[in-house]
């Protein structure tokens, strides 16, 4: 298996930024500082970034590092088919989401993001699930993400630059997944079926 060179790099700029927060000493806060080094020289040579933007990126993350938060919506017709974008920057399909933003809750951020991506007004019914994502190429920070099932209030379907194209879809035929969507996808279908059976 090819190793994960973004995961990596990461979870060692996790640990630099980390230990340079409670290091109580000269030889640690060096030592830590090292790796920050590593770290965005061996980032800017992956993403084809300059090692000091890198930096100073990392300067603009203040207490203790932990992985994004993400929200995704789960959206269902009546025939069981879920709406899926088709990203832009990687051609794969996902569901609607993206990270939390400031003074925003999670359930916020998932009615927000459908609403940017798909220009539809959803209400939440329930938590799907949470979910940790690996950093990789087109996300370079590991993730946390909370899914829920979303019910379609309003809104007519218009996609937006972060998407090449909006569809419904029967779930075995979606060619290809970002990252690890179909298994969320899969486990917000048995979600969505037995609230349809408690009804």
């Amino acid at each position: 298996m090819k190793p994960n060179i973004l995961a990596l790099l990461d979870e060692l700029r996790i640990i630099g930024q980390n230990g340079l927060r409670y290091a109580d000493n000269h030889h640690d806060e060096r030592r830590y500082n090292r790796i920050l080094e590593l770290v965005a020289e061996h980032y800017g040579e992956t993403l084809t970034l300059n090692p000091e933007d890198v930096r100073e990126r990392f300067a603009e993350e203040v207490g203790h590092i932990t992985p994004k938060i993400a929200a995704g919506a789960v959206i269902f017709d009546d025939d069981g088919n879920i709406l899926l974008m088709k990203r832009a920057d990687s051609g794969d399909w996902s569901i609607p989401g993206g990270f939390v933003e400031p003074e925003e809750g999670p359930e916020q951020a998932a009615i927000r993001e459908t609403k940017e991506e798909t220009n539809l007004d959803v209400r939440i019914t329930e938590l799907v699930g949470t979910h940790y994502q690996p950093a990789t190429e087109h996300h370079v920070n590991e993730t946390v993400a909370l899914v829920y099932l979303c019910e379609r209030m309003g809104g007519t379907l218009h996609g937006s630059e972060e998407s090449s194209a909006l569809q419904y879809w029967h779930i075995e035929d979606v060619p290809t997944w970002h990252r690890d969507f179909q298994e969320i996808v899969f486990e917000a279908r048995e979600v969505w079926q037995h609230s349809r059976e408690t009804i």
